[in-house]
């Protein structure tokens, strides 16, 4: 073989094989992985995540994003101090939209976002109709744990529903039926006698006032004034009791236009905005598209597992929100890839518990 040749395919190797870098920035994060030869100390692997990586470096942005939220939610600020809807509310300088799909109140997720609606720290909810009705039923009724592969045929046969590994059992609405049809006897007879116009989030501020549980996302945002939307209320089991209560008297009106334009105006005349997303569909779209109105949120999260190659609003990352005008070009969303059954406590732990715990220690101090 020729020597020159061979000289010549070394150096052209040895080019593409060992390119010199350009330096890194002098702030650049150097990878590195919690040690448990540190011990077993769960807020210091977590902080960890930032170095780690991946969806870990994901996660401590989103931690980053929220606390952000917190922060600039407790400041002073001038103009209009109170919300537009609920009439009366006191405005913080930073609304929150929190949403959320139906699966994760039929998981156990429901009690971390129970614990930040108690805690009223967030402005407005958006939910699917399972996202209320999950809540109540399990005022009245529990759901089990069972397994993806259980077989559906004979699940139907013994009246057990099957969400994921989640068995949730028939007789469970029925119950709900029980409870809900005389309260919506009650609200037709007041949309009648009184003339009220009833909207999917007044009837679900209703249903939170008459559940009187502690355990209830629904009750929390009652007593502390948080509107829950759902422009899509009739998709579940609250439409099926809204179907079968309409063949008795002609059944309640819900007015959705009503509560667009309490949602939009929240976002429009709100200081800065900050949207925290578990999954997609219709509660995410409804939360970016209200803050369209004020030309983006100002702070964003998302938690999916969703892919955009299918052109679908819930796998779009944020950066498709910006070209919308759905989120601020300045800002920095996060989106996390990754299911939030998973990830959701851990947020909740590093953020909304945490500012929580912060403020109980000041207030014990004084």
């Amino acid at each position: 073989m020729d020597d020159n040749r061979c000289e010549s395919d070394f150096h052209i190797a040895e080019m593409s094989v060992l390119k010199k870098s350009s330096p890194m920035p002098a702030n650049s994060t150097v990878i590195k992985g919690y040690d448990f030869n540190d011990g077993i100390d769960y807020d210091t692997l977590l902080d960890c995540y930032m170095s780690t990586g991946f969806q870990a470096s994901h996660f401590a942005e989103a931690v980053q994003q929220i606390n952000a939220m917190l922060t600039v939610r407790e400041e002073q600020f001038e103009g209009d101090l109170t919300l537009p809807y609920p009439e009366g509310k006191q405005k913080r300088a930073c609304t929150i939209f929190l949403g959320y799909t139906s699966n994760l109140i039929t998981s156990g997720i429901r009690e971390s976002i129970r614990y930040i609606v108690e805690h009223d720290l967030v402005d407005c909810i958006v939910t699917s109709a399972g996202g209320v009705e999950e809540d109540l039923i399990k005022c009245l009724e529990p759901s089990y744990l069972g397994a993806f592969d259980l077989d559906g045929k004979a699940l139907r046969h013994n009246g057990l529903n099957r969400a994921g590994n989640i068995i949730i059992p028939n007789e469970n609405y029925c119950h709900f039926e029980e409870w809900l049809i005389p309260i919506l006897d009650k609200c037709e007879l007041e949309q009648k006698n009184s003339k009220f116009s009833w909207t999917p989030s007044k009837l679900i501020d209703r249903l939170g006032a008459e559940i009187n549980d502690k355990r209830s996302i629904c009750y929390w945002a009652h007593r502390n004034r948080i509107p829950i939307f759902s422009p899509a209320l009739t998709d579940g089991s609250i439409g099926d009791m809204l179907y079968f209560h309409s063949f008795r008297n002609g059944g309640i009106k819900l007015d959705i236009v009503e509560d667009l334009r309490h949602i939009n105006t929240m976002a429009v005349r709100s200081n800065r905005t900050g949207v925290i997303l578990l999954g997609g569909g219709v509660m995410k779209h409804h939360i970016n598209n209200a803050n369209l109105m004020r030309n983006g949120s100002d702070y964003a999260v998302y938690v999916n597992t969703g892919q955009e190659f299918d052109g679908s609003d819930s796998g779009a990352r944020p950066d498709e929100a910006v070209s919308w005008g759905k989120i601020k070009s300045e800002c920095r969303p996060v989106k996390i890839y990754a299911d939030a059954t998973l990830i959701f406590p851990l947020l909740v732990a590093k953020t909304f518990a945490r500012h929580v715990q912060k403020k109980q220690s000041k207030l014990q101090k004084t």
